[in-house]
C-alpha cells in the first residue's frame, strides 16, 4: 500500500531490525550508481564507509560518491543543469525548486515494495518536511534544530543562581525563558576581559525562532506567502521584546569586532558567550583547545519554537536504475548505516533509534547535554520557497538596520518596510513599478 500523507501521523522506521539489509543479488551486469552528498572531508569519509559496506554486499550495482564542500555547491551544480546523482542529499528548502524542475521521484511506494516498516521511527516534523503532493518525496535523513551554544567558562548557571540571577537549574537543559537568556548574556559580558554576551544573526533564519516563540509568524501565510509578516501584531510584539536585548551595544559584538572576525571565531576564542548553531558545529568546536561549551534550546518568549536544518535522501527522476537506487536508499537509511555516519559527529539523525543511541549522543564528549539536539517537536517548518536566497537578499539591509542601527528604532516603520521589500520577491505582480523619470 502506498504511503500517503497519513505519514504525518505515523513515522517511518526505515530499518530491518537494525541490521544492514543485504541487497538482492542478480545475474545481470552491475549498474553504476552515484550518491551525491556534501560536507567536510570527515563527513565524506563517513559516507564513503557506508557506501563501501553496500558495495561489498551488492553484486548488481556499484555506488560511487559525488561530493561537494557544502550544500550550496551541490545545489548550484544541479540548478545549472549538472547531471543529477542517482541518489542525492537535499535540504528541505530545496524541495520547491526540485519539484518545479521534476528532479526527483517519490520514494514511498519504492520503500513499501521493499518491505520497509512504516512504524514510529521518525518524528512527525521529519516526515512532514518531505511530504508534498500527497507523497513522500525523499527519505528523512537528518534533522537538526537551531540551538544556543554557550561558553561554560563565561556562563555558569550555578554561579548565576548564587547571585540570585535568573538561570535554569542543572537538570533543566530542556528549556529556559527569555529573562534567563538575557541574564546569561549580561553575565558573560565582561568589559575588562573584552567579552560579549550574545550574537544572533540578523537574518530571516536567525530571527525566526524568536518571532515564532513570541506568538508571531515571519510569513503572512504558511503555504503560499505573498509577503513577510514582521509588521503583524504578534511578530512586532515578539521582535520588540527580543530587540531590547539584541540592540544593546554593550552585550553583543560591535561593527569593529565583526570586521575583525566572524561571530563563530569570537566564540572559538572564548570571547563570546552565546551563538545560534546546529549540530554540524560540534566536531569543529571540539577541536578548539581550551574551549568548554554546552548547548541549550532556543529561549522561550511564550512557547518553545525553533527552526533548523532538515535533510533527506532522494532518488533522481532519471536514475540509471530506479530499483537499484531504491535498494541503496534502504541500505543508506538503515539504523546500522545511519549509526556509522552519526559517529563522525556532524549528523543529527532523523532516525529516532540512532538519535537516542550513544553513537549520536557520544557520552563523555562535549556538549554535556546532547539530548538538546533531539528536541525537534518545537521545530517550525517555514513555507517552501523557490527563491529563498533572493528573499534574504531583498530584506538583508533592513534586517541589519532592525538589529544594529544606532539611535531610537522606529519598529513600526521598519517592520512595514521589511514586509514591503519582501513582496518584490514573494508577490512581484502586486508591486507597482515606479514611473521612469
Amino acid at each position: 500500500m502506498a504511503l500517503l500523507l497519513t505519514l504525518s501521523v505515523a513515522g517511518v522506521a526505515c530499518d530491518t531490525n537494525g541490521k544492514d539489509p543485504k541487497p538482492p543479488k542478480h545475474s545481470a551486469k552491475p549498474v553504476d550508481l552515484t550518491f551525491g552528498v556534501w560536507g567536510t572531508q570527515n563527513e565524506i569519509a563517513a559516507y564513503q564507509g557506508m557506501v563501501d559496506t553496500y558495495n561489498s554486499l551488492s553484486d548488481d550495482s556499484f555506488v560511487a560518491i559525488r561530493s561537494w564542500p557544502d550544500h550550496a555547491g551541490l545545489v548550484d551544480a544541479l540548478e545549472k543543469g549538472g547531471k543529477v546523482p542517482d541518489v542525492f542529499m537535499v535540504s528541505r528548502g530545496d524541495l520547491a525548486w526540485m519539484r518545479a524542475k521534476d528532479v526527483n521521484q517519490p520514494v514511498d511506494e519504492l520503500l513499501d515494495e521493499r518491505g520497509v516498516d512504516f512504524g514510529d521511527g521518525y518524528s512527525r516534523n521529519a516526515l512532514e518536511a518531505f511530504a508534498t503532493e500527497n507523497r513522500l518525496q525523499c527519505m528523512p535523513y537528518g534533522i537538526s534544530p537551531m540551538v544556543i551554544f554557550y561558553n561554560t567558562a563565561l556562563i555558569d548557571f550555578a554561579r548565576m543562581r548564587q547571585r540570585l540571577l535568573p538561570a535554569p537549574g542543572d537538570d533543566e537543559h530542556r528549556g529556559w525563558n527569555f529573562d534567563q537568556f538575557t541574564a546569561a548574556a549580561k553575565f558573560a559580558t565582561r568589559p575588562r576581559k573584552g567579552t560579549r554576551g550574545v550574537y544572533i544573526d540578523p537574518t530571516l533564519r536567525g530571527l525566526s525562532p524568536f518571532i515564532y516563540s513570541g506568538g508571531g509568524d515571519p510569513f503572512n501565510d504558511d503555504a503560499s506567502p505573498t509577503s513577510l509578516s514582521f509588521s503583524s501584531d504578534g511578530s512586532r510584539s515578539a521582535l520588540d521584546r527580543t530587540l531590547q536585548l539584541l540592540r544593546d551595544p554593550h552585550l553583543t559584538l560591535t561593527d569593529k569586532q565583526l570586521a575583525r572576525a566572524t561571530p563563530l571565531q569570537w566564540f572559538e576564542r572564548g570571547r563570546l558567550g552565546m551563538i545560534e548553531g546546529e549540530r554540524s558545529l560540534v566536531p569543529k568546536l571540539r577541536t578548539i583547545q581550551g574551549l568548554e561549551f554546552d548547548v541549550m534550546p532556543m529561549p522561550v518568549l511564550d512557547t518553545s519554537a525553533t527552526v533548523g536544518d532538515i535533510t533527506g535522501l532522494c532518488i533522481s527522476r532519471h536514475a540509471a536504475s530506479t530499483a537499484k537506487a531504491a535498494d541503496f536508499l534502504v541500505h543508506a537509511t538503515s539504523s546500522d548505516s545511519v549509526r556509522r555516519v552519526a559517529q563522525a559527529g556532524y549528523l543529527a539523525p532523523a532516525n529516532l533509534q540512532v538519535a537516542f543511541s550513544d553513537d549520536f549522543l557520544q557520552p563523555g564528549r562535549l556538549p554535556a547535554h546532547p539530548n538538546v539536539f533531539n528536541a525537534v517537536r518545537s521545530m517550525r517548518l517555514p513555507p517552501l520557497l523557490e527563491d529563498l536566497p533572493k528573499l534574504e537578499d531583498a530584506v538583508s539591509a533592513s534586517l541589519q538596520e532592525l538589529v544594529y542601527a544606532p539611535g531610537v528604532l522606529d519598529i513600526d516603520a521598519l517592520t512595514t518596510q521589511i514586509d514591503e521589500e519582501s513582496r518584490a520577491v514573494l508577490d512581484p505582480a502586486s508591486v507597482t513599478e515606479s514611473p521612469s523619470p
